[in-house]
């Protein structure tokens, strides 16, 4: 049963939000938009991240280095290929992050669930809101492309009563958000994380969707799946699929994703309690649980979920080397493609059946990310670097010839992750 306050509410509702203070690299988490916006000194990724302190914060202890994944996806406990045995009409993949949140409601458990919704103008733009009532995370499934500043509402959620909540976050916003934790004042916060890496504009993706169709505006469903295509859904019931290596990105504006988005470096949202996603799920969903609150979250389901163990098959070293060069011959813009575009169907229609896969192919994602930080901080902001790269992302470089100057080494290096 849901609480008393939950059945009282209305619907989705989103305060009156500080306009933005002037930050660079910046994706508007929303804190600069909160009663003190030089929270940003100590809250931001993209200054001073201490990943090693939170982790520690968060999950009680930082990787471990004796289980190579942690490498790559941060702390965990489990982790899992699922779907919910019933799929939710709407959801991007079966629904699973919103029936998270819907459980946490019905069971009294959580006051108010932030998260996002549609803008009612235009169904791509992302509006953060405070969902009280279970029946209304059903507005909120699918997915959002562009800048949302979720953080603002912890301000008015707790001004309004809310003492237990529930966040919904992509990593930049779920960094933010454990660096300020302790001093929010909310007896009990819930985070289910997303993985996130490269995002823009709302108005830069409607570009984006304008060269994947003559008819943009009838594109219900964009998703990126784990075996090299992009799936489109469109309002009249079909779909279209478009392999990886054939999209138009070459007719993409260089700096259609931001420096913030190219230098980031939680693709997997480590500091989530649990991180629901789809790299290593091929055509599931991939959930890392990653302390007893994230387990918390997964009973929630009961058997309402299926689960099963993580496949892994290819290797992912010449696909990250290629991708390495790719970026740096790019010169701050993005990956140029060196392969012929007589070549193209042929390697769309393999690299599904041999490329990587799993939790092969989201390794791959990690050390790709790994490699664009570097590079790309390199170029635009060297003087960051030492800041802004944890410790932990060196040794995945290292295979790929990349290593840390003088200049730009941490304080401390653990060792050079394993194939």
């Amino acid at each position: 049963m849901a609480t008393a306050a939950a059945d009282a509410a209305g619907p989705p509702a989103t305060p009156e939000l500080n306009p933005p203070a002037p930050r660079g690299l910046c994706t508007d988490c929303g804190v600069s938009r909160m009663a003190d916006p030089k929270k940003c000194g100590t809250a931001c990724q993209f200054i001073k991240p201490d990943y090693s302190a939170l982790e520690r914060q968060v999950h009680g202890r930082m990787r471990d280095e004796a289980r190579p994944d942690e490498r790559f996806f941060g702390p965990f406990r489990s982790m899992h290929r699922a779907a919910l045995k019933e799929p939710r009409e709407g959801a991007q993949w079966t629904g699973i992050t919103t029936r998270l949140a819907e459980r946490l409601l019905e069971a009294g458990l959580i006051d108010a669930v932030l998260t996002m919704a549609p803008d009612p103008n235009d169904r791509w733009k992302p509006v953060p809101v405070i969902v009280t009532r279970a029946q209304d995370m059903a507005q909120c499934r699918g997915m959002r492309m562009g800048y949302a500043p979720l953080l603002a509402l912890l301000e008015p959620a707790r001004a309004a009563g809310h003492r237990r909540i529930a966040l919904i976050g992509i990593p930049c916003q779920v960094y933010a958000l454990r660096a300020l934790e302790r001093e929010l004042g909310f007896e009990r916060i819930y985070v289910i994380g997303t993985p996130c890496s490269d995002n823009t504009t709302t108005q830069r993706f409607h570009e984006f969707l304008a060269l994947l169709s003559d008819a943009p505006d009838t594109i219900s469903y964009l998703e990126f799946r784990a075996d090299y295509h992009v799936e489109l859904r469109f309002d009249d019931g079909r779909v279209k699929t478009i392999p990886f290596l054939r999209l138009p990105l070459s007719k993409l504006p260089g700096d259609f994703f931001p420096l913030t988005c190219r230098t980031c470096v939680d693709y997997s949202n480590t500091l989530a309690d649990i991180t629901v996603g789809y790299m290593a799920g091929e055509g599931r969903q991939w959930l890392i649980v990653r302390n007893a609150r994230g387990q918390e979250l997964l009973d929630l389901l009961g058997e309402e979920v299926t689960l099963e163990a993580l496949g892994s098959a290819g290797k992912r070293h010449a696909s990250v080397k290629g991708f390495a060069g790719n970026v740096a011959r790019a010169a701050g813009g993005l990956p140029l493609r060196a392969m012929p575009d007589w070549l193209r169907p042929l390697m769309g229609w393999l690299m599904p059946k041999i490329g990587p896969r799993g939790l092969e192919f989201a390794r791959t994602r990690i050390e790709m990310k790994a490699i664009e930080t570097v590079l790309h901080l390199r170029r635009a902001q060297p003087r960051k670097l030492r800041a802004m790269v944890p410790a932990h992302i060196w040794p995945l470089v290292a295979p790929y010839g990349l290593s840390p100057a003088e200049d730009e080494t941490p304080r401390r290096l653990p060792p050079a992750a394993p194939d």
